[in-house]
């Protein structure tokens, strides 16, 4: 092997290091949950994602399928995603009693299953960059309803829709990977995650112009979600 070839085959074996740095970031979050930190939970759920975020086009870049192909990137990544995105957040909304509680252990329950369905759809992530279905933003869903101090029973109702919604087809950005609107796209996505960073160190006392500066992006990514959607229907109105 020359220098060169093993250059690359330690940086794809970093990316896949990287990538399992979320199973660190996961269980780091479970123990602050348990010990009710709830702001160094969220400190570890957002690096989780921050890592989430980035690993993909970090193994594209190193080219992992070439330089460490003894790995298999998509499941590693499937499985922290799993860890974090539905288990973490699950045990986050029923330690911080976000939840009604003679229903907050079904409808954690309920995440689970219904996520676990979802990772494992076929067409969970389209050939053009969507998710099909809700996409398990659970630990997201979770520290908005922490950060915004949300009546439990309207909690409850949102889980009860995002589950709904994972069994319907209507199709999600993959914001990392879109090919539409790309640098718009990051742009605001980095954005997001800026304005998110300032509401973490701020809580609990979060000021509302970072409350409600994070809802732009939400309104930006569904409607970049459901462009082709609107396209489609105006273009089938005017023939």
């Amino acid at each position: 092997m020359n220098n060169q070839n093993r250059l690359r085959t330690t940086l794809a074996w970093g990316v896949h290091i990287f990538t399992a740095s979320g199973a660190a970031w996961g269980l780091l979050a479970i123990i602050a949950i348990q010990n009710q930190q709830w702001r160094l939970a969220m400190v570890w759920m957002v690096l989780a994602i921050i890592v989430d975020g980035f690993d993909g086009w970090l193994a594209r870049l190193a080219d992992v399928k070439t330089y460490a192909p003894g790995i298999d990137g998509a499941l590693l990544d499937n499985l922290l995603d799993y860890l974090n995105y539905v288990i973490v957040p699950g045990l986050f909304l029923y330690e911080a009693e976000l939840l009604p509680s003679p229903f907050a252990i079904p409808a954690i329950l309920l995440i689970a299953i219904t996520s676990a369905f979802q990772f494992t759809q076929t067409d969970a992530k389209t050939e053009d960059h969507y998710f099909t279905g809700f996409p398990s933003y659970w630990n997201v869903m979770a520290i908005y309803m922490l950060v915004w101090r949300m009546d439990s029973w309207v909690n409850l109702a949102v889980v009860i829709a995002l589950n709904l919604l994972i069994f319907v087809p209507i199709k999600y950005v993959y914001p990392t990977r879109t090919s539409r609107l790309q640098r718009l796209t990051m742009f605001m996505t980095l954005a997001w995650a800026t304005i998110g960073v300032i509401g973490l160190y701020q809580y609990p006392y979060v000021q509302p112009w970072v409350l409600w500066g994070t809802w732009v992006y939400i309104a930006y990514y569904l409607s970049l979600s459901q462009l082709p959607r609107w396209k489609k229907f105006i273009s089938t109105v005017r023939t």
